[in-house]
């Protein structure tokens, strides 16, 4: 057998090295053989102390707006997916949709009616329904001709006619009180292109 050379040294054994798949160890034990006295109770602890924490500082809120996006994604599924408005009215309803969130129903049923191609009265009739079952839809639809008016300089053409015409037809069925025409102020000042074809396919679709 040959000689090993010098810088050979055989493995000592060495302290063991505490390893993730070993065991646990247990817990420590105290002067009488029993384990840890307050193990068992840390958890309770930590619970009561953040039962104590929360009490101080109120219930979570989610700013994220989760719930109001679901509403939106909900709205539109259900006036894209339904065969016809009275269905649709009848679904939407089902909803119950709170107090204060009347407005997201209103732009969202405007938004549908101005990306379609050409402008479909299912969306009138749909609109109509909501305005003649309760004064509080009949006020968000109101409101929503105001901010629709506003912004109808950011609107495409085809996008300002179906608008257009879609109040016309609640206006023309007497779902929407005429006094929301006091909005549109006619004067050079306060006009614009978009604004005067807005006012000009709203008279037409009226005569």
């Amino acid at each position: 057998m040959a000689a090993k050379p010098k810088w050979f040294r055989r493995p000592t054994c060495r302290k063991s090295v505490s390893s993730p798949f070993r065991s646990p160890s247990p817990p420590p034990r105290d002067h009488r053989g029993g384990a840890e006295p307050f193990a068992n109770g840390r958890g309770a602890a930590l619970s009561a102390y953040d039962a104590r924490r929360r009490a101080e500082v109120g219930p979570i809120q989610d700013l994220t707006e989760q719930d109001l996006v679901n509403l939106r994604r909900t709205i539109y599924l259900t006036i894209m997916s339904s065969v016809g408005f009275e269905e649709c009215a009848h679904k939407l309803m089902k909803l119950d949709i709170r107090s204060g969130l009347e407005m997201e129903l209103c732009n969202m049923l405007i938004e549908c009616c101005s990306q379609e191609r050409t402008y479909l009265r299912y969306y009138g009739l749909l609109g109509q329904r909501f305005c003649v079952m309760t004064k509080a839809w009949q006020e968000a639809f109101d409101k929503a001709f105001e901010e629709q008016y506003a912004m109808i300089h950011r609107l495409e053409t085809n996008k300002l006619r179906n608008v257009a015409k879609f109040f016309a037809h609640l206006l023309e069925t007497d779902a929407l009180p005429w006094t929301c025409l006091e909005y549109v102020r006619l004067n050079e000042e306060e006009t614009t292109s978009s604004s005067r074809i807005f006012v000009k396919i709203l008279c037409q679709e009226l005569a």
